[in-house]
């Protein structure tokens, strides 16, 4: 029979690794019962292979349609890129685990950020990547989504709510100010207030700074404001 990614990551937990090595598998079995975290086991191409309950809970499953999805389609678009570029490194053999935080997505679910951490697990007899272990905390989703049971604090004005969009999109002052009907100096203006309430250095950062605090919603386009920061 094939071995399989999971079928690896179980047989790799009951192999001693050769003398001298790190065994980075040990726990893993461990680490897939944990019933406070989203844990999935993917092959080399990052294909879902197998989900625990949680994962399966949180990412809409079934469990039949999760495995098969690569993993990057679970996260935002605005995080697959320095999310794959950390997997290669690791699939490159430039190190044996990684941690970092993403923006999750599922049917369900609203898109929320997760710490995650990745784990590659090597056969008994190979140097090479056999699966990686991913486990991102379902305790800090948790807290996350209590917080955001407080009333939102009401920042923007109307007009700042949509320079922030444009912004966001990517528009530049002029074309931003012919479309609002400001003048140039108006939507800057705008800009150092918006940059001022944000506490936040130039425009990169408070688009940065809007998407953390979910000002601006996650998975839409044109970029939106959350109505409930709106004045």
């Amino acid at each position: 029979m094939t071995p399989t990614p999971h079928t690896t990551l179980m047989d790799r937990t009951q192999t001693p690794a050769p003398a001298g090595s790190p065994d980075h598998s040990a726990g893993a079995t461990d680490d897939f019962d944990r019933p406070d975290a989203y844990v999935a086991c993917l092959d080399p191409s990052l294909t879902i292979q197998q989900v625990n309950r949680e994962f399966d809970r949180r990412f809409g499953g079934p469990t039949a349609d999760l495995c098969g999805k690569h993993f990057c389609d679970l996260v935002h678009p605005s995080v697959q890129q320095p999310l794959l570029r950390q997997f290669a490194r690791m699939l490159e053999g430039k190190r044996h685990r990684f941690a970092t935080e993403v923006i999750a997505v599922g049917e369900e679910s609203a898109a929320s950020m997760l710490p995650l951490s990745a784990m590659a697990v090597r056969g008994a007899h190979t140097p090479d990547v056999a699966a990686i272990l991913v486990v991102m905390s379902a305790a800090g989703e948790k807290a996350e989504e209590a917080a955001a049971v407080a009333p939102r604090k009401r920042l923007l004005s109307e007009i700042d709510a949509r320079i922030l969009e444009g912004i966001a999109a990517g528009v530049s002052t002029i074309p931003l100010a012919s479309r609002l009907y400001l003048s140039r100096q108006g939507v800057e203006y705008h800009v150092t207030g918006l940059l001022r309430a944000l506490k936040v250095p130039n425009r990169a950062a408070l688009v940065s700074r809007a998407y953390s605090m979910g000002v601006l919603k996650v998975g839409t386009w044109p970029p939106r404001v959350v109505e409930d920061f709106i004045k």
